[in-house]
């Protein structure tokens, strides 16, 4: 099982960017697929999730800005980030869970003007 996740770089503050996430050697259709992001200094931390019915859920710190959705057919989770802000500024992982926790390589998003 692979994730292999792309997009990201420097943004702007208020600006927005797209990451994708292409998943390979799993039954992508019936998996739940989360994204997760790591500050510098901090703890890995959950920012949304996309259950296999598209059942959305996000934290409170990234709720009406980010938006996760999925594409079965290209088998990619995407996690579309607007309102972006300098605390966003993270390494961006995907993950999802087949037989073991599976996590992505990382995307970094910088945002700074």
């Amino acid at each position: 099982v692979q994730l292999q996740a792309s997009g990201g770089g420097l943004v702007q503050p208020g600006g927005s960017t797209r990451l994708s996430c292409a998943a390979s050697g799993m039954n992508f259709g019936i998996s739940a697929m989360k994204w997760y992001r790591q500050a510098p200094g901090n703890q890995r931390e959950w920012v949304a999730d996309i259950a296999s019915s598209g059942r959305t859920n996000y934290s409170d710190s990234v709720e009406g800005r980010f938006t996760i959705s999925r594409d079965n057919a290209r088998r990619t989770v995407y996690l579309q980030m607007n309102s972006l802000q300098p605390e966003d500024t993270a390494v961006y992982y995907c993950n999802t869970y087949w037989r073991k926790q599976v996590w992505g390589r990382g995307t970094l998003v910088t945002v700074s003007s």
